[in-house]
């Protein structure tokens, strides 16, 4: 009688218990490639990113280099040193003799409700900014010294 117990590490050495043969080979692992596999995005390659990623449309270039940057919409100029108590319309008479004003932004602090000291304004055509800058450039409003240039440059 063969014991299963001592004999079980041993098969061909117990008469009683069928003998088996066995390729190992045939179910071996596939060899892992080298290094880490990756999960996730970018794991493997794929044209999701192809075409037109990464290319912006531009605004038409200047031959100048440096100097002031046209918006999207026109020429801003940032004015700072704007009293705190100063209104909306302060600020859009005072810069309205230099052009035709598009935009202006007068941001408030939303604690006090005052104004937080400067202010964005627009103008349509470069040289209308320009010369506000050149008018208002150290001029006071409300007792508060100005200091007014262009919001954007390259």
């Amino acid at each position: 009688v063969c014991l299963p117990i001592s004999r079980s590490a041993v098969p061909h050495l117990c008469p009683l218990r069928p003998t088996m043969d066995v390729d190992y080979d045939e179910d071996a692992p596939q060899e892992k490639p080298a290094g880490r596999k990756v999960k996730g995005r970018g794991a493997e390659e794929d044209d999701r990113y192809a075409g037109k990623a990464g290319k912006f449309e531009s605004l038409a270039q200047d031959d100048e280099e440096g100097g002031p940057a046209r918006s999207i919409e026109g020429w801003v100029i940032i004015v700072s040193g704007v009293h705190e108590e100063a209104q909306e319309d302060d600020v859009f008479e005072a810069f309205a003799e230099f052009g035709d004003i598009k935009n202006l932004h007068l941001n408030l602090d939303r604690r006090t409700g005052f104004v937080k000291g400067y202010a964005f304004i627009e103008y349509e055509s470069k040289a209308e900014a320009d010369s506000a800058i050149k008018g208002m450039d150290g001029q006071a409003l409300l007792d508060s010294k100005l200091a007014v240039q262009w919001a954007f440059s390259k």
